[in-house]
């Protein structure tokens, strides 16, 4: 079954539904590309869907081995190269609030799943993933 579908509106946007959730969301040309900046780009996207898939396996980490993620937050920045135009660089700045008694092993755990989700895994190795984690 596919997992969305994509419909395009014309004017370099599209309408995107996940099929399963009926979650819609649009995506449009960057400003320097042409398109209007009226929505996240397909590579903005693709930047944050590192960082997304960041903090969610954390999430599933912290939920297996039973502590608990207090708050996380971060920043997501997307470099882009030309010739061919692509992304050179996503940039993450994640901080993660734990338990006061989260033990050190805890945090290296987190630490390590930076390099181990499967959008890290996935993306084309020229890409530099440069990503920072700050616990609070």
């Amino acid at each position: 079954m596919a997992t969305a579908s994509t419909h395009y509106l014309g004017k370099l946007r599209c309408s995107n539904i996940h099929l399963q959730s009926g979650t819609e969301i649009f995506t449009d040309a960057p400003t320097d590309n042409q398109g209007m900046g009226s929505s996240f780009s397909p590579t903005d996207l693709c930047a944050l869907s590192l960082t997304t898939c960041i903090i969610t396996t954390m999430g599933i980490y912290a939920q297996d081995k039973d502590f608990q993620i207090l708050e996380v937050e971060a920043e997501t920045t997307k470099h882009m190269a030309s010739d061919p135009r692509r992304i050179s660089k996503i940039e993450a700045h994640i901080q993660i609030k734990l338990n006061a008694d989260a033990a050190d092993k805890a945090k290296q755990s987190l630490e390590r799943i930076v390099h181990l989700c499967p959008v890290a895994r996935s993306l084309h190795p020229d890409i530099v993933q440069d990503v920072h984690v700050t616990f609070l």
